[in-house]
């Protein structure tokens, strides 16, 4: 009997770690995702939309100490849009992920998953919700 409990605790484990390889293999479908009425992107961290980015526009009004600040979502090589995300391109050449036409931020504050510290900094920050 004990024998057969291991025996069963074992194939679990194997069942799980063939899951575990399948799901972590496969790439995200979209750059972010949905959490509680909140975008958060790839490091589960929340993302912001910044007032001063004109809807549509294609380009991003936050560079140098903003930047710093507000590191826009990168894009990957070869990444392309999908869906509501489509990708601008930066004034220096980097690409980066906008959610219908607006460009897609990280707060340098927000430590660590589930921190929203940046909504409504300067009056010029939000938090961006599908």
């Amino acid at each position: 009997m004990k024998l057969t409990g291991i025996a069963l605790l074992s194939a679990l484990a194997l069942a799980g770690c063939g899951s575990m390889g399948t799901s972590s293999s496969q790439a995200p479908s979209t750059p972010a995702q949905a959490a509680d009425g909140t975008l958060i992107g790839p490091t589960g961290k929340t993302l912001y939309f910044f007032s001063k980015d004109e809807k549509g526009s294609g380009a991003s009004a936050c560079y140098d100490t903003c930047a710093t600040n507000w590191p826009p979502l990168g894009v990957a090589a070869t990444a392309k849009p999908i869906g509501d995300y489509n990708i601008i391109v930066r004034k220096d050449g980097a690409r980066q992920w906008a959610y219908k036409g607006q460009p897609l931020y990280y707060f340098i504050k927000d430590a660590k998953p589930g921190d929203k510290t940046g909504d409504g900094v300067a009056g010029m920050w939000k938090i961006a919700k599908p």
